[in-house]
């Protein structure tokens, strides 16, 4: 049965649960069939808190896993013309602590083989230190992400915490918004003018 990569929404703070969970049940319910590889994609950052240096593991997707699984059979539904959902996939999903209900009542596209290769090539950020710039953000400001796994993406403030110098951009990812925690340092603000007089592709 072909197995392909998808997104898995995920309560927040859970994606270890998440995963430890598919792992376990897939031995005890001889799921192999269905389910492959669960991820939790990482980042190693370092930063710098009242002068000392520490490496962190951070989350690429807060929020999410990535699970390779049958979930859909290789034939299409007469009536419906999409292909129809492995119903023991299905289940089982339905049945993993932590996983968002909504989530799985949407349909989920499975990922593009670029998308996958994207994420599984992905390298940890550099662990550089940087100083905190003395930059003022605020909710709703259009930055672009200049350091990390998201680097080039462009997205909306949507949280300012200036005693840790982060912030919390919401990004369009697997066309899903995806709230990105951030450092001060690793974006740049982007005015409606550079917007566009960006060159076009």
């Amino acid at each position: 049965m072909k197995k392909e990569w998808f997104v898995l929404q995920t309560l927040t703070g859970q994606e270890n649960k998440v995963q430890t969970s598919i792992k376990a049940r897939v031995a005890l319910e001889e799921m192999g069939e269905y389910i492959g590889q669960c991820l939790i994609p990482m980042e190693k950052v370092t930063e710098t808190k009242n002068g000392k240096k520490r490496t962190l593991n951070k989350k690429v997707f807060p929020g999410y896993v990535l699970v390779e699984m049958a979930l859909y059979d290789d034939g299409k539904d007469v009536a419906t013309g999409k292909r129809p959902i492995v119903e023991r996939t299905w289940q089982f999903l339905r049945e993993t602590p932590g996983v968002i209900g909504s989530w799985l009542m949407q349909r989920p596209s499975p990922l593009a083989q670029r998308e996958v290769d994207a994420i599984l090539s992905t390298k940890p950020a550099r662990a550089v230190e940087k100083p905190r710039p003395k930059i003022n953000f605020n909710v709703n400001d259009t930055v672009k992400i200049n350091e990390g796994a998201f680097m080039g993406l462009t997205g909306l403030v949507s949280m300012v915490d200036p005693d840790k110098g982060k912030l919390k951009v919401e990004v369009s990812v697997f066309s899903r918004k995806v709230p990105v925690d951030v450092d001060y340092w690793q974006v740049e603000k982007v005015s409606l003018e550079d917007m566009q007089t960006q060159p076009q592709e």
